[in-house]
């Protein structure tokens, strides 16, 4: 049993010493979410750290246990445009609530998609899916430096076709940085570019040089909202039939994996990848 439903409600149920639980948000994307939401459990589980747990929307009186959970994951995105649905009122309240009173969310690669006039879902995100006029957008310099770029200037967002490329670890101090590598690979992923929004109380993890943008760009950050806490990854493009290798890459599990502790927690005690 992965919890027991009580009118569209998932109750997670008691936690094994020792482990945190996930929550991972899910019921609609652009991309292959069943696909990506297998992933990330393994991926978790597959640490000895997590006990996850997964609230798919559809139900009338879908309500994600936010409250119960020390990270919740968002697998999430209706879209991009104005036009997007939102969340019922009671589910934004319910996650704005846990964030702001100590709870830890992972944004999931399109996960930053979505909700482009929900105000507070911005400040979260930092940057996202959203036209240069929206707001400034971030780059990483040749010196390591991260630059801030106005609205309306920088790319519309977009991305190339899947290719490896090298992610280049930031060097400030962030328990999230600490202990990986300069350098590792990412195989197989689009890389995405142009994201802009608040752009506000970011401390970037990671970055990548953009052959489409000729820009190093964030692909890793995180920030703090209330009293939560706040990670984004960029990685895990995931199509309907189409092999993933980029979920299955070293660099990716660890630096996911540890994003969602460090979120959940404050810390981070998972190792850096091995290898990759």
């Amino acid at each position: 049993m992965h919890g027991l439903t009580r009118r569209g409600f998932l109750v997670m149920p008691a936690l094994a010493a020792g482990k945190l639980r996930a929550l991972i948000v899910d019921g609609e994307n652009n991309h292959d979410w069943q696909t990506a939401t297998a992933a990330l459990r393994e991926i978790l589980e597959a640490t000895g750290r997590f006990d996850v747990r997964v609230s798919t929307s559809g139900a009338p009186d879908w309500m994600p246990p936010f409250a119960s959970a020390d990270v919740v994951i968002l697998n999430y995105n209706s879209g991009h445009l104005k036009t997007a649905k939102r969340w019922p009122l009671a589910v934004e309240e319910s996650f704005l609530g846990y964030l702001a009173t100590g709870g830890g969310v992972v944004i999931f690669h399109a996960a930053n998609n979505a909700f482009v006039d929900w105000a507070e879902y911005n400040e979260i995100i930092g940057l996202g899916w959203r036209d240069p006029a929206f707001g400034p957008g971030l780059i990483v310099t040749k010196r390591g430096n991260v630059k801030t770029i106005p609205p309306p200037d920088g790319p519309k967002p977009g991305h190339g076709p899947r290719h490896d490329f090298t992610v280049t670890t930031m060097q400030n101090g962030h328990p999230l940085t600490k202990g990986m590598p300069r350098q590792w690979t990412q195989r197989a992923e689009q890389l995405t570019h142009g994201q802009h929004g608040p752009a506000q109380k970011l401390t970037i993890i990671s970055y990548a040089w953009s052959k489409d943008s000729l820009r190093n760009e964030p692909m890793e950050w995180t920030r703090k909202w209330g009293k939560g806490r706040v990670y984004t990854t960029m990685f895990g493009h995931t199509w309907k039939g189409e092999d993933n290798p980029n979920l299955r890459t070293p660099g990716f599990r660890a630096t996911f994996a540890r994003g969602a502790e460090w979120a959940a927690t404050g810390k981070v005690t998972l190792p850096p990848p091995s290898a990759g």
